[in-house]
């Protein structure tokens, strides 16, 4: 069994919400575009990182209890015996709640990655058909703006992308794409 899939099963173990599933199989993905724009060699692991980062879902209250998500999740692959010190940092600097400092360019996009997977996918959903090949980059630049539009989106953590010297719009387009080659399994 390849890592990836490893990783895939322990998701599927521990995470029954349908909706926060698809969100890391998305930020998985976009994990995995920016990997390969930044750090080729580390594809798989950029992409394991994404999928995992919110694996602590059923274990703790993210609302209660902010600064436990993420080493939580940590807690949960060391116990299975899965993972690495880089992917566990990046889950924990995911959600700068628990006070991980981000230290690689791995740590930045799982940061990053994480709410503009959310913002797109409302987005999309704001369309009649709801597909995400009707999101344009233009949309999600502008929506951006619009402080009411998915109100709840870490529009700090999204722009913080360009620390990596990659422009919003870049980033954007970037992570459209990664989500469009999973659209069928994302069902948008």
């Amino acid at each position: 069994m390849s890592d990836r899939e490893r990783a895939e099963e322990l998701l599927l173990k521990h995470l029954k919400n349908e909706k926060l599933i698809l969100h890391c199989y998305a930020v998985e993905v976009v994990m995995e575009a920016l990997a390969e724009k930044l750090e080729p060699e580390s594809k798989e692991e950029w992409g394991i990182a994404g999928l995992l980062h919110d694996l602590d879902e059923t274990t703790i209250d993210w609302i209660k209890n902010p600064e436990l998500h993420g080493p939580t999740a940590v807690e949960i692959l060391k116990s299975e015996g899965f993972g690495n010190e880089r992917i566990y940092h990046a889950i924990c600097a995911h959600n700068q709640l628990n006070g991980t400092k981000i230290l690689s360019k791995m740590d930045a996009a799982a940061y990053a990655g994480d709410p503009i997977t959310g913002f797109i996918t409302a987005i999309a959903l704001a369309y009649p058909d709801k597909k995400l090949a009707n999101v344009k980059v233009k949309s999600i630049v502008k929506r951006m703006k619009d402080l009411r539009f998915a109100a709840g989106a870490n529009r700090e953590a999204m722009y913080s992308i360009e620390d990596l010297g990659i422009s919003f719009p870049e980033f954007a387009e970037l992570s459209l794409n990664a989500m469009m080659k999973i659209s069928d399994k994302l069902g948008l």
